[in-house]
């Protein structure tokens, strides 16, 4: 009866359109009543799910992300990127797409870099003459690529709710190859559906402009060395290397590129605070129903379940990912790590399923959720940047979806995509 009530509850008040931390929070609520546990247990265990240290990480690398927008950076890596590839069929598109993939590595926000990379490309795509769906399209899911790159916050989440156990730094490195394999099969697919339209190239500005646009752009770019190289090499841990994250883009965007003014940087910090409210009450509401669940067994009943219904990994593993799948067109991303984690989690390394081989896994499951609707974050910033519906641009984003479920297929099926680098680096 327990479980009715948690899940019950939940599902109830996500219906009516409840936001999830009060979503999460009164059902652990209402279920701790019925059980007759002290109501103080929710707020200890809130309390203790957002007092983790490795948490700060998340709101300075979202606050060093929204200060290169707003300083310069993301301008300048667009250029950059449309001087490598704009003369491919479908240019602005592939551009779009390479653009995700440099910012990602700096910001490791998807919604983010909807908004930043969206809100410089798509209007551009729209005045060239390529489709607003194909823009919002190829905007939303080379978002999803920053959810892979370090320094991905949905992995920090994700090494948190496994209980702080999982290596950080394993997880950034294991995400990279998954994030570049992803960025390659949308650039394919974005190429073919350009070509089947008809979209046109951007001439080629040559070696030297090329040359030029990286030289204005590596002060920007030197940030993911800075990342990924101090936290993979022990020079710092990832909480610290938000910091520097953040004091690097305010040097580069005051004293580099000379484009911060004090508006800018109130907004970009005013932004920041109300980001990581929002993200640390959902995390504290979530703490407590993981808690709750864990409490009530549900991750050992599943893999009883999953016992009796396929022993063989690769089945297994598919169930899991169809279940994933389902859950992320539903909840949003960080949530759902924090709940299904200690759930799912000792059902994959039941089979012998390595954890940060299924962190990645679940990442990537997760992160197609944030561009399905009826919970899709990333579509919905990227329609609206685009003016056009959610429904709109659903009708033709299929293409890319499935580009996203054979990159999926890959690294669910394939572990050295996901455990190759990591090792080189031990």
């Amino acid at each position: 009866m327990e479980l009715w009530i948690l899940f019950g509850v939940f599902t109830a008040l996500m219906l009516i359109g409840t936001p999830i931390a009060f979503c999460l929070g009164v059902a652990s609520f209402a279920t701790v009543l019925y059980m007759g546990l002290p109501p103080l247990v929710i707020f200890q265990r809130l309390n203790s799910g957002m007092s983790v240290f490795s948490l700060l990480a998340i709101p300075f690398f979202i606050y060093a992300g929204d200060l290169m927008v707003r300083g310069g950076i993301a301008s300048r890596i667009v250029a950059f990127a449309a001087s490598l590839v704009g003369h491919v069929r479908g240019g602005l598109g592939q551009v779009n797409i390479v653009t995700a993939t440099l910012f990602g590595g700096i910001s490791g926000s998807a919604v983010a870099e909807a908004a930043a990379v969206g809100g410089l490309m798509i209007p551009q795509m729209k005045q060239r003459g390529y489709g607003a769906d194909y823009a919002v399209n190829v905007t939303s899911m080379a978002a999803l690529i920053a959810l892979l790159l370090p320094p991905s916050h949905n992995m920090i989440i994700y090494s948190i709710s496994a209980g702080g156990k999982i290596s950080i730094a394993d997880l950034f490195t294991a995400g990279v190859l998954p994030g570049l394999l992803l960025a390659a099969a949308l650039m394919v697919t974005a190429y073919i559906v350009a070509r089947s339209r008809g979209y046109p190239t951007e001439p080629f500005p040559g070696l030297a402009m090329v040359a030029h646009l990286l030289a204005v752009a590596v002060p920007g770019l030197l940030l993911i060395a800075i990342i990924f190289g101090g936290v993979r090499s022990g020079i710092f841990t990832a909480t610290e290397s938000s910091c520097i994250a953040v004091i690097y883009a305010l040097l580069v965007t005051i004293f580099v590129y000379r484009q911060m003014s004090w508006k800018d940087f109130v907004h970009a910090t005013h932004g920041a605070v109300r980001t990581t409210a929002m993200v640390l009450l959902i995390i504290g509401t979530a703490a407590a129903f993981s808690w709750l669940m864990a409490f009530l067994k549900v991750p050992a009943s599943l893999v009883l379940w999953m016992k009796s219904v396929a022993d063989d990994p690769l089945t297994v593993l598919l169930l899991l990912n169809v279940l994933m799948l389902v859950l992320g067109t539903f909840m949003d991303m960080g949530p759902t790590i924090i709940i299904c984690t200690p759930i799912f989690l000792p059902v994959a390394q039941a089979y012998g399923v390595d954890p940060v081989h299924f962190g990645v896994i679940m990442i990537l499951n997760f992160g197609i959720g944030l561009n399905t609707p009826p919970v899709g974050a990333v579509q919905f910033v990227a329609c609206a940047v685009g003016k056009i519906s959610v429904w709109e641009a659903m009708r033709s984003i299929w293409p890319f979806y499935g580009a996203g479920l054979v990159v999926l297929g890959l690294v669910t099926y394939i572990p050295a995509i996901s455990l190759w680098l990591p090792a080189v680096f031990k």
